[in-house]
């Protein structure tokens, strides 16, 4: 982000603490520890590639937040929080950091007795990429007279519900992810270099779209080709790309860490028939799935329409075909609630933003063709405006 201009008001920040407030309330906490980057962020605004260190926001039912982290990173704290208080904003002695002699949490544990917390009823992210097995034994044992709870996902689900401002964030990273798919097609042919193109994808990402600059994504781009794209979540090397191979790329564009995916499928060559075939599949089962997409609905029956409709077809797929998206920090770019998938019964509403992520892996390659979604207040609107089919260079 830039430091020059705030990326929320104040209000909003606010608000945001009173709603996470009262899912506090209900779950009987006085405080809550906050490891995750992207609720640090959404809390507070902070914004900064420290998170590779122990980090936290500690929010109570009074004042501020208060910014916990490595004394070296206050500074960056004090050019991106809201908060306007010195006391706000804490840092721990560098000797804390990557030391096996001496854990930060024993120093947020002493800040927690500072603040009052020495016996509270207190939250952590137990189950989250930035918050260790470690960390809670050593915050633990500072604070033995504290009550620790299981409060992972309660600010992530604050989050599901978009502000107006927040949605144009998103707005901004779909062109830009359009962008970065019209240069994918420009550029890719038989005998350019994988690293080559990926190069270029970074490149019109940062550059941004429409006068709005590109952030770093959450997820690197996700481009395997051949037998490679017959499974997820494989990334790139050196060699040429080649005439007879599927690739398909899963990339998002990002701004001021709005994260807003899309997956793209290019054929090289001549497609044969089973392309085509899983191709139309998976395009009736999205606007299958898109027809459920309307406040009111739950995740599931997205979900339900889309398989029923790509198994009349001949085809199954496993596991979820879309998630909530939104603000992230890597390793992902999902919000880790909601899912489009059987048995997930979250009612939608307007606001809601989802990765629509139907794929399909063949035996010599993959397909996919997702849709980045917003819940509108009568149905939907699909946030990218990128030709859904199958791309074909000859």
């Amino acid at each position: 982000m830039t430091t020059y201009e705030k990326n929320f008001t104040t209000e909003e920040y606010q608000r945001r603490i009173a709603k996470t407030r009262r899912a506090m309330s209900t779950a009987g906490l006085e405080a809550i520890v906050v490891c995750d980057p992207s609720n640090m962020s959404w809390l507070t605004g902070y914004d900064g590639w420290s998170f590779y260190v122990f980090q936290a926001v500690i929010l109570t039912h009074e004042g501020d937040p208060v910014w916990w982290g490595r004394a070296m990173d206050a500074i960056g704290a004090g050019r991106t929080v809201f908060m306007a208080d010195d006391d706000s904003i804490r840092g721990y002695d560098d000797t804390f950091v990557q030391n096996p002699e001496k854990h930060p949490m024993s120093d947020l544990a002493g800040l927690l007795v500072e603040l009052g917390l020495e016996t509270a009823q207190v939250g952590v992210e137990m189950d989250n990429y930035y918050y260790s097995a470690k960390a809670h034994m050593s915050l633990v044992s500072g604070l033995t007279k504290a009550t620790f709870h299981d409060a992972t996902g309660l600010v992530n689900w604050q989050r599901a519900v978009k502000s107006e401002r927040e949605i144009e964030y998103m707005r901004r990273a779909a062109r830009i992810v359009e962008t970065m798919h019209a240069r994918i097609f420009e550029l890719a042919e038989p005998g350019l270099r994988k690293n080559d193109l990926i190069a270029e994808i970074y490149a019109t990402g940062i550059k941004g779209a429409d006068g709005h600059w590109g952030d770093y994504p959450a997820i690197v781009p996700m481009a395997p080709s051949g037998l490679d794209a017959t499974a997820p979540h494989l990334t790139w090397d050196g060699r040429p790309m080649q005439t007879g191979e599927a690739t398909f790329f899963e990339i998002a564009g990002a701004h001021r860490r709005y994260q807003c995916p899309q997956s793209r499928t290019l054929f090289l060559g001549d497609v044969p028939k089973k392309y085509r075939d899983a191709e139309a599949a998976v395009l009736d089962a999205i606007d299958a799935g898109l027809a459920q997409a309307k406040p009111g609905n739950q995740a599931q029956d997205i979900a339900n329409a889309f398989n029923a409709t790509l198994n009349k077809s001949g085809f199954e797929k496993d596991g979820r075909c879309g998630y909530a998206i939104g603000i992230s920090y890597p390793p992902d770019w999902g919000e880790r609630t909601i899912s489009f998938r059987r048995g997930d019964t979250t009612v939608l509403q307007a606001g809601m933003t989802f990765h629509f992520m139907p794929a399909l892996w063949l035996d010599d390659g993959g397909l996919e063709i997702t849709e980045p979604i917003l819940i509108t207040e009568t149905g939907h609107e699909c946030l990218c405006n990128t030709p859904r089919e199958l791309w074909v260079k000859a």
